[in-house]
């Protein structure tokens, strides 16, 4: 209460809190950024200026300020609260009160460095023919705050199902989530048609880009084939010169087709257990 009976106000925060606020939260959200200047080309914004907000020194316009929480998945509270409470009142599903203090945890970003965007090969063994092998190339990407991944389905795989080679049916993607050792997807064609599970954790090598687990699919035990296979990723980057090639090749081959240290992860000839 004043000293005329009325309520108090509460205090507005000043400009300069309120500048430092959103520098804190944007140096946050840009963790999730393979790096500031890419970030920049997304946004449309140029980099000096975004360093501007990043150090509290300058706000950004209404537009540009409505570019950025779109593309973070956040809104404009980000200039009073810190962007931990902003995310937590998000309405995605895994946050529900329901399932939060179990699958929330999921929701949180995947770092750079965990795994980084860019290309990747895939291999795997068929899941119908135990002398076949897949391989491929998925892209790894960041939106929102969020890691995903798309790709497209080989052809002679499609066909194996008598399923159409149409592009818009060979299509994937998934949604990358963070584990304790590693990473989980899940992924699905459109429309959710079919869904797989897969697990990876790197594997430590000289260049630190190999990844290891496996992938189920979800059928029933009454179908043909396997329900779950080794699986190898190999963090190519944005080098045409490496992802071309693996490229052309994704679809069916023979396991001395493998590239060679792809075959050595799978253990080929040992039971998957």
């Amino acid at each position: 209460m004043n000293k005329d009976g009325g309520k108090m106000r509460p205090r507005s925060p000043s400009p300069a809190e309120l500048r430092n606020m959103l520098g804190d939260n944007l140096r946050q959200l840009s963790q999730q950024a393979s790096s500031i200047s890419a970030l920049c080309r997304e946004l449309g914004i140029n980099r000096t200026q975004y360093n501007r907000y990043l150090a509290g020194e300058s706000f950004p316009r209404p537009d540009v300020l409505h570019r950025i929480c779109s593309y973070f998945g956040v809104d404009a509270r980000i200039l009073l609260e810190p962007v931990e409470r902003v995310v937590a009142t998000d309405n995605s599903v895994l946050l529900n009160p329901a399932v939060a203090e179990y699958l929330g945890g999921t929701a949180r970003p995947v770092p750079e460095e965990d795994f980084p965007s860019g290309f990747y090969r895939f291999t795997r063994r068929s899941f119908m023919d135990d002398k076949a092998f897949v391989q491929g190339v998925i892209y790894v990407f960041r939106n929102r705050g969020g890691t995903f991944l798309k790709g497209f389905e080989a052809k002679d795989a499609m066909r194996a199902q008598g399923l159409s080679v149409e592009p818009r049916n060979r299509e994937f993607r998934g949604t990358v989530i963070p584990q304790e050792d590693g990473i989980a997807a899940l992924v699905s064609r459109k429309g959710a048609t079919t869904t797989s599970f897969n697990y990876l954790a790197r594997v430590p090598t000289f260049e630190n880009n190999f990844w290891v687990g496996y992938v189920t699919r979800t059928v029933r035990e009454n179908i043909a084939g396997r329900r779950v296979e080794r699986l190898v990723y190999e963090h190519l980057g944005s080098n045409l010169k490496e992802v071309l090639p693996a490229a052309r090749n994704a679809g069916f081959c023979k396991a001395e087709d493998l590239v060679p240290y792809h075959r050595n992860l799978l253990k080929v000839g040992e039971t998957f257990f």
